[in-house]
């Protein structure tokens, strides 16, 4: 995604337009990108108007003059830039009350590690993308997955969640069994909960929030199976906590991107999977709902044994994972780098 972006913006530049819109502007950029477009768009802003819309404080490029704040369909402020930046002061961390629900069954513990990579090599055509990656993700353990574009973070996932052929015939272990060993890609999904913001362009169906959230149970893209009393309830007790309880019945796709996403992840937490995949999670969120969103996953660490991975090219703040796995790019492949 994020190199599709960057060629997209190519495009755009090299046109040499009257104007250019900007939505969304580093979302899936890596660092060392969005310091090279930053300088480069400054320069452009000289000759060109820029109009950006964003929803992060830190996206704001440092050239735009005049801030118009939007609220439903009208415009509620007019702002200077930095009048706007000093009205922001998010906390998160202490907005979910009460206890993360309990599993409804649980899943029999694991010896060893849920993920276990020894020298795993991936090339595609002839072109190296990983390069010899050694990698464990233990139950209950905090991990962000970071590199920059192009570095194979997709690649490694599609490993991790047996999406990938390439696995087959290397030293790669999933809950416990080889990759190729007899098991099946649905019997490895089984055990992950997995979010990325475009999922919400699946559920096309009318099905409520809380229809949503006990979906979960049955990995199904809608609710098609009856649910057990216990299983409403369970569901019941995820919307209180992220505060949609009185909203359960509202359709799933009538209520907001933000919303939709905590939703998801109660939905892939409800049956407590041994391993929580997300994604560039809080991509394309504002300041506040990215503050709930990180106050939630910390929550879900702290409380659960679920192992979380967090796959994205910078620091959300105010989410701690507590060991990081960087990629680094090489002609021959990214190589892995483990810091804790």
């Amino acid at each position: 995604n994020g190199e599709q972006r960057k060629a997209l913006l190519s495009y755009i530049i090299a046109k040499k337009p009257d104007y250019i819109i900007i939505d969304s502007l580093f979302e899936s950029f890596d660092k060392e990108y969005r310091k090279s477009i930053l300088l480069q768009l400054t320069k452009l802003s000289a000759g060109i108007l820029f109009l950006q819309v964003f929803n992060r404080a830190n996206e704001l490029l440092p050239f735009i003059e005049t801030i118009y704040f939007i609220k439903g369909r009208s415009v509620i402020a007019r702002q200077h830039p930095a009048a706007f930046l000093a009205q922001f002061n998010l906390k998160g961390n202490d907005i979910f009350a009460g206890s993360v629900p309990p599993p409804l069954t649980r899943y029999e513990p694991q010896n060893g590690p849920l993920v276990k990579m020894k020298n795993v090599s991936v090339q595609f055509n002839g072109k190296p993308v990983l390069q010899n990656i050694c990698w464990n993700i233990n139950a209950g353990e905090f991990w962000q997955l970071t590199g920059p574009n192009g570095s194979g973070k997709s690649t490694l996932l599609s490993l991790i969640t047996g999406n990938s052929p390439k696995g087959y015939g290397q030293d790669l272990f999933l809950f416990g069994h080889r990759k190729g060993s007899g098991e099946s890609v649905w019997d490895i999904k089984e055990k992950i909960g997995y979010f990325t913001p475009s999922m919400t362009l699946q559920f096309e169906r009318r099905d409520s929030i809380e229809q949503m959230v006990i979906s979960g149970f049955f990995d199904s893209v809608g609710l098609y199976i009856k649910p057990s009393d216990r299983q409403v309830q369970l569901a019941r007790e995820w919307l209180a906590l992220i505060g949609m309880y009185k909203d359960k019945n509202q359709p799933f796709r009538m209520v907001s991107a933000g919303r939709q996403r905590m939703v998801l992840i109660a939905r892939a937490m409800v049956k407590h999977p041994p391993l929580l995949i997300l994604d560039e999670p809080t991509a394309g969120l504002d300041d506040e709902m990215a503050a709930l969103f990180a106050a939630l996953i910390n929550k879900i660490a702290d409380e659960t044994s679920t192992a979380i991975l967090y796959v994205s090219h910078g620091q959300e703040a105010g989410l701690s994972p507590n060991r990081i796995f960087r990629l680094i790019s090489s002609d021959k492949g990214s190589k892995g780098q483990i810091q804790r």
